[in-house]
């Protein structure tokens, strides 16, 4: 059975944000997220809790206007994904496992690289991304992650990695 806490009022308030986001209300989302950046922040950033960082940054991230400030929030994302524990993140929703964050964090930064014309940096995390996709469920979110790796990959030419990480051409996967 798939427990999830409804009693984490930071995930509560970031959830509520996103809702406004999803609904095109970018401004309004921006303005919780804020807020509950703010709150974290007066708690330090170096002790707030890596579930509420990572979420936060993901999906403040995607309310940027700014490609810059987009990449920022993405980056610190992927950072605070690096302390979160499984065990942590289940606590939230028993189905999470961390190892599934990266594929759509390293996605978002590679896309964000992309829209600042750093080719190089977008085709590393690219990369990343499509490696840690091997975590994803085969479900409709795996799918729009893989999808989505692909797409950013047409754009940026890119070759398209194996399973061990190797680059691979893809005339092979026709």
């Amino acid at each position: 059975m798939v427990r999830m806490d409804t009693s984490d009022a930071v995930m509560a308030r970031i959830a509520q944000g996103q809702e406004l986001a999803v609904a095109g209300d970018r401004e309004g989302a921006r303005r919780i997220f804020e807020k509950v950046w703010d709150a974290l922040a007066g708690s330090g950033e170096d002790t707030a809790d890596p579930l509420h960082v990572v979420t936060l940054a993901h999906y403040m991230a995607d309310v940027q206007t700014d490609p810059a400030e987009e990449l920022r929030w993405d980056l610190r994302a992927l950072a605070a994904a690096d302390s979160l524990t499984d065990e942590r993140a289940q606590e939230h929703h028993s189905s999470l496992q961390v190892a599934g964050f990266y594929p759509s964090l390293h996605l978002n930064v590679a896309a964000s690289h992309h829209a600042l014309g750093q080719s190089s940096e977008a085709r590393h995390h690219l990369d990343r991304a499509a490696q840690s996709c091997e975590h994803l469920a085969e479900d409709g979110y795996g799918r729009m992650i893989r999808g989505a790796v692909e797409r950013l990959r047409a754009e940026l030419g890119a070759a398209t990695v194996g399973p061990w990480g190797q680059s691979e051409c893809r005339a092979q996967h026709r």
